[in-house]
């Protein structure tokens, strides 16, 4: 990485009035100016996900059948194969074409058969993401690698699931799903808040857990957004608010703000476009841009990574 950058277009984003359930918030984020071509994502995207010919725990194989670009956004979980993976850093995959992803594990007791990789019902658990986060982004500096701490992702999972109350034989981050069927306000928050969908025009939403603000999640277009809606809900409502309070459009607002200005280290992505790295002692996030177009950014507050407070039933 040779370049620093802004983010391009993100000084266009506007906030909108947050929705809460069990105490974390989504604040809605729309995008204006920010042109691109036609992309897919998500499960109607025609994405094939395969362990390589000879397997390996830090890379899979992804390889877009179709005649536009595919969009594979970090922090999406892919169950099956030898053990569940999460792919470290969002990538733009061409048209009919195969590339080689960079992952990590998030299935620590498990190298089994190649079952066939299906998409989990939710993103990584956010506090996951932002360790994985952390881990690539000093890859990228110190290596131009984009492996994470492996070390340091298991831990965050075992945190997860120990926080949920989730037994799991393998250490399966997808194994914190068990408490949507266990918690019945939180799988009515889900339902609910799945139901509703994205605002008109909506790409994106900024997180807070209480008054504290937690992460960013941003795509390009409404409809990439859209297509994601449902497993990113799930995954952010598993973090535990630690207070009591609520954050501010003003303080969303102002988060934005200091990622437009920040100097993002720029590299050439694994697929197409530019991707950006970032970390201070405030934030890590990463961003993939398309000819001077956000196509994706994810962004997490460094004390997001704190160890969570055990699940307790609340009222929506």
């Amino acid at each position: 990485m040779t370049v620093q950058s802004n983010i391009p277009k993100l000084e266009t984003a506007a906030v909108g009035n947050s929705i809460t359930r069990l105490g974390v918030s989504f604040f809605p984020v729309y995008l204006f100016d920010n042109p691109l071509p036609e992309i897919t994502t998500g499960d109607s995207s025609g994405l094939v996900i395969e362990e390589l010919e000879e397997a390996q725990v830090p890379t899979l194989s992804a390889y877009n059948p179709t005649k536009k670009p595919v969009l594979v956004v970090e922090g999406e979980q892919f169950l099956g194969g030898k053990q569940n993976r999460t792919i470290n850093v969002t990538v733009l995959l061409a048209a009919m074409g195969k590339t080689e992803i960079p992952v990590s594990c998030l299935e620590q007791g498990r190298w089994g058969r190649r079952w066939a990789y299906a998409r989990g019902g939710s993103y990584a658990p956010a506090r996951v993401r932002a360790t994985k986060q952390e881990g690539v982004n000093s890859s990228m500096r110190m290596r131009g690698s984009r492996h994470g701490d492996q070390g340091a992702v298991w831990g965050a999972v075992n945190n997860v699931l120990r926080n949920v109350n989730a037994p799991s034989p393998t250490a399966a981050a997808a194994d914190a799903d068990a408490v949507y069927e266990r918690e019945e306000d939180l799988s009515r928050a889900a339902g609910d808040l799945a139901s509703r969908g994205p605002l008109s025009g909506q790409c994106g939403f900024v997180v807070s857990c209480g008054s504290r603000l937690t992460a960013l999640e941003l795509f390009g277009a409404p409809k990439l957004f859209k297509a994601h809606w449902s497993a990113l809900i799930r995954s952010h409502l598993l973090e535990r608010p630690e207070g009591q309070g609520r954050a501010s459009a003003r303080s969303v607002l102002a988060l934005i703000k200091r990622l437009s200005l920040l100097r993002w280290e720029d590299s050439a992505g694994v697929g197409l476009g530019v991707e950006q790295h970032v970390k201070n002692k405030h934030v890590v996030a990463q961003t993939l841009a398309l000819e001077g177009s956000i196509v994706h950014c994810s962004a997490f507050t460094r004390n997001g990574a704190a160890t969570a407070r055990p699940l307790r039933r609340r009222n929506i």
